[in-house]
């Protein structure tokens, strides 16, 4: 394999890639890519980018997309307001449908993408190769599900075949109907029911910060627990933290929390001895 030809020029150094190449061979990495900044198409390009390359590379990985600003931009145009529990949107049966319109588009988008670059991608939603069963999250809340199993059998023989699944955060309850899922909350669902070696959430953060807002590169889940409890981590933060620390003690060998916003962040995290955000183990 020449790796020169397949990586970017402002890329992880070769010798590093090659090290990391060999741990990684027969692992599995699950990826979320999610977040306001990636309405952004430059953003998007270099997602794709690195996709292709750990696809070329012979890496197996499975995506998790999220879709908030785009449903939030559909939602506007039809002038519906959103109401926010926990940080979770109510969803009733006409948003439902116009969440699931925007994650299947958005699904599709990335799958078509990847095709381009010659890497075959395999689209998962609720109206094509369904994977994920969801219990209602709470009464209140309306059609937003939690994960309560998850068909690794499906997922299992596309990987099998060096495709890539491309999962929209949807789920389905019994008598078909859709919920829409966290995205965060789906990923880490399918990374603990896969075992994966490694689970990555994409935001447009640089990862976890300390008090004097400088980025820690490695955490421990019960160093995590102190800096929430100290309100070092607040907010926004503590849903992915949560997803990452349920990740950690269920199988998932680490979870790096990494910016997307920067270029190669993907190959950096995985090939790199420096990586390119916050790294949580157990």
């Amino acid at each position: 394999m020449d790796l020169k030809k397949i990586l970017p020029q402002n890329g992880p150094p070769i010798n590093e890639v090659s090290k990391y190449i060999e741990k990684y061979k027969n692992d599995l990495i699950v990826i979320k890519y999610g977040g306001n900044v990636f309405i952004d198409r430059n953003i998007f390009d270099n997602f794709i980018t690195d996709i292709n390359i750990l696809n070329k590379l012979g890496i197996s990985i499975v995506v998790v997309h999220g879709g908030g600003p785009r449903i939030k931009r559909e939602l506007d145009k039809s002038n519906i307001q959103s109401k926010f529990i926990r940080g979770l949107r109510v969803t009733d049966k006409k948003i439902i449908d116009i969440v699931e319109a925007v994650l299947i588009d958005f699904n599709n988008d990335i799958v078509n993408a990847l095709k381009k670059y010659g890497t075959e991608a395999i689209s998962i939603h609720t109206k094509k190769n369904n994977v994920i069963e969801v219990v209602p999250e709470s009464e209140e809340l309306g059609y937003v599900g939690i994960p309560s199993k998850i068909d690794n059998d499906i997922l299992e023989k596309i990987l099998y075949q060096k495709q890539v699944p491309i999962i929209s955060p949807l789920g389905m309850r019994k008598g078909n109907q859709s919920y829409n899922i966290n995205g965060d909350t789906a990923a880490g669902a399918i990374a603990k029911s896969l075992k994966s070696r490694r689970l990555l959430l994409m935001t447009n953060v640089e990862g976890v910060l300390d008090k004097d807002k400088k980025l820690i590169e490695e955490i421990s889940s019960s160093e995590i627990l102190k800096m929430i409890q100290d309100n070092t981590i607040t907010e926004g933060m503590i849903p992915k933290i949560n997803t990452c620390l349920d990740a950690v003690n269920n199988g998932v060998t680490a979870v790096g929390i990494i910016d997307g916003r920067k270029k190669h962040s993907i190959l950096f995290e995985i090939f790199s001895d420096k990586g390119s955000g916050t790294l949580i183990r157990k």
